[in-house]
């Protein structure tokens, strides 16, 4: 019904599944530049850290940049065109200048580790824009914004893990977010693909915001959904994820269990605002979150995310 706003507070919640999920509170809401979530886990995530600063222009040296085995800081500048899957090696971080874009190819992160990808517009790229797989960890995806691709915006499988998706922006396209890539695949990664979505618009998006397989447990907190019509977020194959204090607008299917030929994992949700919304599907437990952070409040999420998600938000 046009209007109707349904507020899932932590008291509407079954006390069971609350008290299964214990988070670590930090004093203060942490500042949309700061790490938060599961890539500060296991060591933390530094990407290039100090090692020095190259910038590139072309795909050729972006090619070169990113399949470097040292550390190195890579500024993009300007329009990048290029197509396929360009590999990024260990120790990285790619941040882009104002207006930087990346337009056909995508970034494969494939069994690496300590790498961040910020301030970066992705556009019409011909399989995934960011892939991240095979054991991959400590990936940092902040501050960028995706439109009409073929496949996933940001998919992370193959037993990945310790990432964190932050302040990103998706529109104009259909499959946003995927964790875990086939229903057969528990040996890699259950255990493993334990990532926090926080702080991200899904402005029009279809589906997979994020899709769920075998993580556990899955944090996706302080998102803006508006006008998604596919759905939020699927917990599937055993998953644990803890739905937290989003805001969903116009969005009949928020959040459920299950997706396509995929059994039903498990979903807890609290604090979330739904105006204009399905009420969403819960069951079962997650396991306990592990770092610190304190979520916004539902109320100020479209106003804060909108304000400061996407490429361009940020001084780099």
């Amino acid at each position: 019904m046009p209007g109707r706003i349904h507020r899932l507070m932590q008291g509407a919640v079954p006390l069971a599944l609350v008290g299964a999920v214990l988070a670590v509170p930090s004093p203060a809401a942490a500042a949309p530049t700061d790490l938060v979530g599961w890539a500060t886990v296991n060591g933390g995530t530094s990407g290039g850290g100090s090692a020095a600063t190259t910038t590139v222009t072309s795909a050729s040296a972006l090619t070169t940049a990113l399949a470097s085995t040292s550390a190195a800081n890579i500024r993009v500048s300007g329009t990048i065109n290029c197509s396929g899957m360009l590999r990024v090696r260990s120790n990285k971080t790619i941040i882009g200048n104002s207006g930087a874009a990346i337009v056909g190819c995508g970034l494969n992160i494939n069994g690496d580790r300590n790498v961040i990808i910020r301030n970066l517009s992705f556009r019409n790229w011909n399989d995934d824009a960011i892939n991240v797989q095979e054991s991959a960890t400590n990936i940092w995806i902040d501050h960028n914004s995706f439109s009409n691709g073929y496949d996933g915006a940001v998919d992370i499988k193959r037993g990945s893990d310790y990432i964190t998706v932050s302040w990103n922006r998706v529109f104009n396209h259909d499959k946003s977010m995927l964790l875990g890539h086939s229903d057969s695949n528990a040996s890699q990664d259950v255990g493993h693909l334990r990532v926090t979505y926080h702080h991200n618009w899904f402005d029009s998006s279809t589906q997979r915001h994020p899709r769920v397989r075998f993580g556990n447990p899955v944090h996706v907190y302080n998102n803006y959904y508006n006008n998604n019509s596919g759905y939020g977020v699927a917990s599937t194959e055993g998953a644990g994820v803890l739905v937290e204090a989003n805001s969903f607008e116009n969005v009949d299917d928020p959040f459920h269990l299950g997706e396509g030929s995929s059994d039903a994992g498990t979903l807890v949700a609290r604090n979330n605002l739904l105006v204009n919304s399905g009420s969403g599907q819960t069951g079962g437990s997650v396991a306990s979150i592990p770092y610190s952070y304190t979520a916004d409040a539902a109320a100020s999420v479209k106003s804060i995310v909108t304000a400061n998600a996407g490429a361009g938000r940020i001084s780099v």
